[in-house]
């Protein structure tokens, strides 16, 4: 009797013993990613974020062993494409690559389907923009800054100037022109910066705010004409250019923002972790940097606890930009 008592005793043991591995092996998750994973851009393709966005994802490919599908959803400033990523699982397949439209859309429109802060996690800050490049078509009779405004000022018709939407950084770096120089620009709104840039070719427009880099090789071949850069110091690639401060509107300053990744919000910390670390590593290589200088940006890779400090920083800075150059939510 005893000996049957001990060996159902070791029977026990053994089972409990070996129990816990077998309920921690089945828990633990398959390791990320298993399957392609889809990054949603909320604008038009052929834009910066598009070229931004493809160029990491490249390098994310290599590392991952997986494809990344890009996914332009534009409309609606960027809402309709950051919206879809709000309402997806949480699971990292779905990410957003996203512009400051992010924190300004709370400002210009009064209800939103998500929340920026509540409903996303945010990854990484892949890139920072140094300026805009302030563009007239050939045909407005300006050579300058102090010209444009001259020009503005004594015309009976509005000059009209062009944006990929409404709140966007663009539309707000010429509101703030308005407003710094007195000028009454008339905005003509677009479903994003190609159709725009295409408006400000064909002369539908006179005036646009633009990313450097898209606009250069037509600054070069005369089809536009760059009166100036909107950022703090000159742009590298057309040194010869004033910032506007230079050109005559003192202390007038406007970055081009960043590009950063975010997930939709209770996505695991360990599957966002393995994320920002890939990214920052990419942003790093040779390679993706030089891409992304010939985009106009500088590579930043400002991990989570950083850029979710700038996120904020960012959300209070545009509130008094758009309160500065009156723009009513609609």
């Amino acid at each position: 009797m005893e000996s049957m008592f001990s060996g159902t005793v070791r029977a026990l043991l053994l089972l409990f013993a070996f129990h816990p591995l077998t309920v921690t092996a089945a828990q633990t998750p398959p390791a990320y990613p298993q399957r392609s994973i889809r990054l949603v851009i909320p604008f038009p393709a052929g834009g910066t974020p598009d070229l931004i966005a493809r160029t990491t994802t490249n390098q994310l490919e290599a590392e991952f062993g997986q494809s990344f599908v890009i996914d332009n959803r534009a409309g609606a400033n960027g809402i309709i494409g950051t919206d879809i990523v709000a309402k997806s699982a949480p699971d990292g397949y779905t990410l957003l690559h996203v512009t400051p439209s992010f924190v300004i859309n709370p400002r210009v429109y009064r209800k939103l389907p998500y929340d920026v802060f509540r409903d996303f996690a945010p990854i990484i800050n892949l890139c920072t923009f140094p300026g805009y490049l302030l563009l007239v078509h050939p045909a407005v009779n300006a050579r300058s800054v102090g010209e444009l405004i001259a020009l503005a000022k004594s015309r009976d018709k509005p000059l009209t100037y062009g944006s990929p939407g409404i709140g966007n950084t663009l539309h707000l770096a010429a509101e703030m022109f308005n407003a710094r120089s007195g000028t009454q620009l008339t905005h003509v709104p677009y479903k994003g910066i190609a159709p725009a840039f295409n408006a400000l070719l064909g002369g539908e427009v006179q005036v646009l705010f633009i990313p450097p880099a898209i606009a250069l090789q037509q600054v070069k071949t005369g089809r536009a004409r760059a009166l100036a850069f909107t950022g703090a110091v000159r742009w590298a690639e057309l040194p010869e250019l004033p910032t506007l401060g230079e050109a005559g509107l003192n202390g007038f300053s406007v970055t081009g923002g960043w590009h950063a990744w975010f997930a939709p919000a209770g996505t695991p910390r360990a599957v966002l972790q393995k994320l920002e670390s890939a990214a920052g590593r990419a942003v790093k290589l040779p390679k993706l940097r030089e891409g992304m200088v010939a985009a106009g940006c500088e590579p930043d890779g400002s991990p989570t606890a950083l850029f979710t400090e700038l996120l904020r920083t960012e959300e209070r800075r545009y509130a008094e930009v758009v309160r500065a150059a009156k723009i009513e939510a609609e």
